[in-house]
């Protein structure tokens, strides 16, 4: 999903893969303003220090980031020990703000590892409307989870107010569609600009290894 039309989806994840032992410097590197962007001002960080920070920015509804979630899952578990790694649900309208609920609701059960493909099967190959918070509790009480424990996080305080965070710190990296990868408040990347998100997790990588080289 995206505020400016993104090529990219389940196709666009093959392919443009770097041959173990081809080097930036024998392919070509990411370049800013192309491959990816600074972000100016930084937007802020909560990961330890020492350490880097990677945020994905997704949202259940949008089809792109249903594709990329396979390649991202198996990705994330590459990760060195230095790299802390976050999804962060979008809401680029107050429509969108259910789903936001829905994840940290999920992440404060420790549902996320559970339900969060699930998610995106039901939306997307099921082809039901989670948009909603009474179709949201719902389809979760489906999935043996206690209705009413989900009910009082989905409505809680905190959940709240991550999702207000979720939404000053999309703006805070400028994030014009999903999916989209910061790094450390410092850049993002997409399959926009990289021509595919395979591709946008490789320039990622060149980023964490910038930023780790700076520090």
């Amino acid at each position: 999903m995206k505020r400016r039309e993104f090529v990219v989806g389940a196709g666009a994840l093959a392919g443009t893969v770097l041959t173990p032992g081809l080097t930036w410097a024998q392919a070509r590197a990411p370049q800013a303003g192309a491959d990816f962007v600074r972000v100016e001002p930084a937007a802020p960080v909560e990961a330890p220090a020492g350490k880097i920070e990677v945020i994905e920015f997704f949202w259940y509804s949008c089809p792109h980031c249903n594709a990329f979630e396979p390649t991202l899952s198996a990705w994330v578990k590459t990760l060195p020990k230095d790299v802390v790694f976050k999804r962060l649900p979008i809401a680029f309208q107050d429509s969108f703000v259910p789903q936001q609920r829905l994840y940290y609701a999920l992440e404060a059960m420790d549902l996320v590892e559970k339900l969060h493909v699930k998610v995106f099967q039901a939306i997307h190959v099921e082809r039901l409307n989670l948009s909603t918070a009474q179709a949201i509790t719902d389809w979760v009480a489906r999935q043996g989870v206690d209705k009413t424990r989900f009910t009082e996080q989905f409505n809680s305080f905190t959940v709240s107010t991550q999702a207000t965070r979720a939404r000053q710190l999309q703006n805070a990296y400028q994030i014009e569609g999903v999916p989209a990868l910061g790094v450390a408040g410092r850049f993002v990347t997409d399959g926009s600009m990289a021509k595919s998100m395979a591709r946008a997790l490789q320039v990622t990588e060149f980023l964490v290894a910038e930023v780790r080289a700076k520090r």
